[in-house]
């Protein structure tokens, strides 16, 4: 796996300030959680806790909560902001019935999929839409096997490398800088969940394009998606309009029907927990979820 690794500090940022028009502009998000919930209605489940990783604005959260009204939630997202986006738009999305007796609140959390901030074999489903393609994998996959119950699924999407191609092509005209982030293939995030421990992993991928009238509006809704370039082998410093113009022009040579295509590579994957692990790092402490709701439930 030799990708760069990306920033964590800058992917919060961006996200963060992109929580309030996130929603106007995420339709390949919309679209890849939807195929996942369907995807879910293969499996005879019945989650007891769910943990919504990468919650981002709460849309899969209430739909998670209306197929599985039972469950306890646990919405993490590294962005504070879209926790925040998140638990707002869960509350409207539930209207008058926040107020019944029978109401689980979910618990929010500010978290990262590398560090999560639960306790071992704390959950039954981890529905992950988009996330992981911001973290190390091995990492990632490590704590997903650690916080999930044994027998208990994991259901994800990624993106794969060919993701945004045209834009990367038309940026290798202007300069070598990585202007474009790098994903890993369906191939090392499988290697990575073998070594994990996670059971029988399964993956396929599928391939999405939106179209835009302009290069300039595909940038301009990754910018609101705060799906910025976060890779450590990025570019410093402002990128001139002549650079654009380049950018634009070679764009061009991608036009059909007059639109231009952004193709989306997007992996889809899920597991079975393996068999229970005790995993701790020195002075680190993990609360449990049973913790968290004695403290605060919403």
């Amino acid at each position: 796996m030799s990708n760069q690794l990306p920033n964590k500090n800058l992917i919060a940022r961006s996200f963060g300030q992109a929580a309030m028009y996130y929603d106007d502009v995420a339709v390949l998000q919309r679209q890849t959680g939807d195929e996942l919930l369907d995807r879910l209605s293969l499996v005879t489940l019945q989650p007891e806790r769910i943990l919504d990783l990468g919650v981002g604005t709460g849309r899969n959260l209430s739909l998670l909560a209306k197929r599985y009204p039972k469950a306890q939630l646990v919405a993490v997202d590294i962005a504070t902001e879209m926790v925040q986006q998140a638990r707002a738009n869960y509350r409207q999305d539930e209207g008058l019935k926040r107020w019944l007796p029978s109401s689980i609140k979910p618990i929010y959390l500010a978290g990262d999929a590398e560090n999560l901030p639960l306790a071992d074999n704390s959950v039954d489903l981890i529905f992950a839409n988009l996330t992981l393609q911001w973290c190390d994998p091995r990492t990632s996959f490590a704590e997903i096997q650690r916080v999930l119950r044994p027998d208990g699924l994991l259901m994800f999407t990624s993106l794969g490398p060919d993701t945004l191609t045209e834009l990367r092509q038309a940026w290798a005209s202007v300069d070598d800088y990585t202007h474009v982030n790098m994903f890993y293939d369906m191939h090392d995030v499988g290697e990575a969940m073998m070594e994990a421990g996670l059971a029988e992993p399964v993956l396929d991928t599928d391939h999405y394009t939106l179209t835009y009238e302009t290069s300039m509006a595909l940038m301009k809704d990754l910018k609101i998606l705060g799906a910025r370039n976060v890779n450590s082998a990025r570019r410093r410093g402002l990128t001139g309009k002549q650079a654009l113009q380049k950018v634009a022009e070679t764009y061009e040579q991608f036009r059909i029907n007059d639109l231009l295509p952004a193709t989306y590579e997007v992996v889809y994957g899920h597991a079975w927990g393996g068999q229970a692990k005790q995993q701790h790092n020195e002075g680190e402490v993990r609360v449990s979820i049973d913790q968290i709701q004695g403290r605060k439930a919403s």
